[in-house]
């Protein structure tokens, strides 16, 4: 499995994915961002599913880029339209032989980036059968791979006016909430961020010993604040006291029934 989640603020663009590869009992590590282009005009994609699919996706793509005039897209609509079209031709080449081997085509994107025709960064999800959304204010996240456990968070704490430094603690605290709970996610990470302030990508990438702090920090805070959290009412008849009122269980039936 993967987690990859891309963010779009007011401030800029997030990019994150995780390294962690597993195949039967082995685990091993590989890249699952590409990146695109040069200064501030750049484009990321980031996969989850199929290995090969990914790779045959991703080399289509490169010759496609490579044909265009100025071998660079215009606007990032031009992207991930390019990018639908060169999923749909590996579907076309390669499904029916995947299906017959029991495996499924499964290739899910997310398509991110700003070029010198957009006026503002923008990000897609891209589906298997290459029909896409794009990201909005109100749901300013798109995530792929192992998504339930780092979503909570981000629907309770991340805006489209958070800002940038903000959304960036949030991306780490979803990727380590899946972490935790999926043995199929983990480290490394790579991180790429894109600020509309300077108009400057930054790319890092982060090991399991690079965030000791920030892993112990909210390991700590965030059991104490489960202590801190008031007692209420409902807890009563569920805890030793006064007013707590034991359920009497019913002796199991006559042996034979359901």
């Amino acid at each position: 499995m993967t987690y990859c989640l891309g963010i779009r603020v007011e401030e800029g663009l997030i990019a994150l994915s995780d390294g962690r590869v597993t195949a039967g009992s082995q685990i091993a590590a590989a890249k699952k961002m590409t990146v695109q282009g040069e200064g501030p005009d750049r484009f990321f994609i980031m996969t989850s599913g199929l290995r090969s699919v990914r790779d045959k996706a991703l080399a289509y793509m490169r010759r496609r880029t490579a044909e265009l005039e100025g071998g660079m897209h215009r606007d990032m609509i031009s992207v991930v339209d390019g990018f639908a079209k060169c999923l749909r031709q590996v579907a076309d080449e390669d499904r029916a032989a995947l299906e017959r081997s029991e495996l499924v085509f499964n290739l899910h994107a997310i398509v991110g980036g700003k070029l010198h025709r957009d006026r503002a960064p923008t990000m897609f999800l891209v589906y298997p059968e290459g029909n896409w959304i794009e990201v909005d204010e109100r749901t300013p996240y798109l995530s792929i791979g192992s998504t339930a456990y780092g979503k909570p968070i981000l629907d309770r704490a991340l805006r489209f006016d958070t800002e940038l430094r903000h959304a960036l603690k949030l991306a780490y605290l979803s990727f380590d909430s899946t972490r935790f709970s999926s043995t199929d996610v983990g480290y490394p990470i790579d991180l790429l961020t894109y600020a509309a302030k300077d108009a400057i990508w930054r790319q890092d990438q982060f090991d399991y010993d690079d965030l000791v702090e920030q892993r112990q920090w909210w390991n700590e805070n965030i059991t104490r604040l489960a202590r801190q959290m008031p007692d209420g009412p409902w807890m009563e008849s569920l805890l030793p006291g006064e007013t707590a009122q034991p359920i009497r269980l019913r002796p199991r039936d006559q042996a034979g029934d359901d």
